[in-house]
């Protein structure tokens, strides 16, 4: 209400809790940015030299968060002089020599260079994807190399825009991969030049001092000046009343109600409510699979667990969902249609402009894990026959009839002079009411409420750019598959 921007204390509370909850770490802690890296600018001035300014979302959101640490008494690591990334680097690499399994929280590829059989990456889960964790075996698949440290040279050669590392010229992803394969490292590339051709040879052997300088600013430094105490990174009673405090003051009111149930009886961290929560797991390529922090007690005795990921998906979860076509068919789903008191249903279309874009089909669900989709063709009289079927229903106001960003879906119907009249339930609006404070978008609300990643839409239709398709354009089995689910979640939520 006074007009600050909250989003990015938000987005890391919430991710912050999620580790928590999920994985129930013993010792945990927090490393911040302090100047940059001076080392790193002081070999190459260029060093990021282009990145834009800091948002002021994060500007404002950085004291607040380390605020809310302190009260959680979870120790923030910072430094001048030393990034972040050089931060964990070090105290993960201690950590481990005293004996601890580190999972590293980051989404940023940079970190795959530190794992080990006893270091791994956590990846957050985000943009529908659920999470990830990389170990030695799948940064080898990701980077198509023989030792994690590999990745050092790999992005060497590759250079990084967002950090302003230059690489070397020419040089992309796949042919990094390549002189990886050949030539193993930066160095062993450097001095075998004569074994290329043509230009590529040309720009290496100009550029050897960029390459070797590249790989020093991809590396990250293990001999920062803080050291890792196992007293003080362990999770202790947090200060309850301090943090909920700092929750009411941002008006994180939801979370601060989440974060009272978990602690409002003065728990130890390894005390709070889980509702249910399961360690994440991931299967690594000897098809083991290892739960963060500690052995799943499902496990067998060789150590390998049972449990599959924290999200299920379309493809690990039984359903039926049907393409329905011809008058018969269409004439048997009304008949069930008009049956129902609660039906959730959805539009595709060819576009996000309610104005312009046009029906591709509507899928209709009214049980969990069950649900129909009509396709529409692009000929509008053929179009407007099909849609005109189901007015009975769309009019018919006995029957409830739930969405998700409802606006939309009536606003494209109205386009064929449909009139949508009884009860509407829109699960967009609803979560904004009981928690104005988070997204509610359908994914996020079905990975937080529901354990369940709904399938991207880009799966379909590719990225947004001049290649991509609309869902006219996508297999008539992939659309059904991608449309009834959206209608099935959103019955769900």
């Amino acid at each position: 209400s006074k007009g600050m921007d909250t989003s990015a204390i938000f987005g890391f509370m919430n991710s912050l809790l999620d580790v928590i909850k999920r994985e129930r770490p013993d010792h945990l802690a927090v490393a911040f940015d302090k100047e940059g890296s001076s080392a790193r600018t002081e070999m190459y001035v260029q060093y990021k030299a282009h990145r834009d300014e800091t948002p002021e979302a994060i500007r404002v959101a950085v004291p607040y968060i380390q605020e809310i640490l302190k009260a959680m008494h979870i120790p923030v690591i910072e430094y001048a002089g030393c990034e972040a990334d050089d931060l964990i680097g070090t105290v993960a690499k201690q950590a481990e020599k005293q004996g601890y399994q580190v999972f590293m929280v980051t989404p940023d590829k940079d970190f795959a260079q530190l794992v080990s059989e006893n270091i791994f990456m956590y990846r957050p889960a985000r943009m529908g994807n659920g999470i990830e964790i990389w170990g030695v075996p799948e940064v080898l698949e990701r980077f198509e190399i023989e030792r994690p440290e590999q990745v050092i040279d790999f992005l060497g050669m590759m250079g990084d825009a967002v950090d302003n590392i230059p690489g070397l010229p020419g040089v992309g992803e796949k042919t990094a991969k390549k002189f990886l394969k050949d030539y193993g490292s930066m160095e062993n590339l450097l001095a075998n030049t004569h074994e290329l051709k043509g230009k590529m040879k040309e720009n290496i052997e100009a550029n050897k001092e960029l390459g070797i300088l590249s790989k020093k600013l991809a590396t990250i430094m293990l001999d920062c000046d803080v050291s890792f105490n196992e007293t003080d990174y362990e999770l202790t009673k947090p200060d309850a009343e301090k943090v909920e405090a700092l929750f009411h003051e941002l008006e994180f009111r939801r979370m601060a109600e989440q974060f009272g149930k978990l602690f409002d009886h003065g728990e130890e961290y390894d005390e709070i409510k889980t509702q249910g929560l399961a360690p994440t797991k991931t299967i690594l390529k000897t098809e083991q699979q290892f739960s963060l922090f500690g052995i799943d007690p499902s496990a067998d005795d060789d150590g390998t667990e049972k449990v599959p990921g924290y999200y299920k998906t379309l493809e690990d979860t039984e359903h039926f969902y049907q393409a329905v076509q011809g008058n018969m068919g269409i004439s048997l789903l009304l008949r069930d249609l008009m049956k129902q008191h609660v039906v959730s249903f959805d539009t595709e279309t060819t576009g996000i402009c309610a104005l312009t874009s046009e029906l591709v089909g509507l899928s209709f669900s009214w049980e969990k894990g069950k649900g129909f989709y009509v396709p529409i063709p692009a000929d509008r009289a053929e179009a407007q026959e099909i849609v005109n079927k189901f007015i009975p229903f769309f009019e018919d106001e006995s029957i409830e009839k739930v969405g998700q960003n409802l606006k939309y879906d009536l606003e494209i119907l109205h386009n064929y002079n449909i009139t949508v009249k009884g009860k509407l339930f829109d699960t967009m609006i609803a979560h904004y009411l009981i928690n104005p404070d988070m997204r509610h978008g359908m994914d996020i609300l079905a990975e937080t409420y529901l354990r369940y990643s709904p399938k991207p839409i880009e799966a379909l239709i590719g990225k947004k750019g001049k290649g991509q398709r609309t869902m006219r354009d996508v297999d008539l089995e992939e659309v059904k598959e991608y449309a009834v689910e959206d209608a099935d979640v959103t019955l769900q939520l």
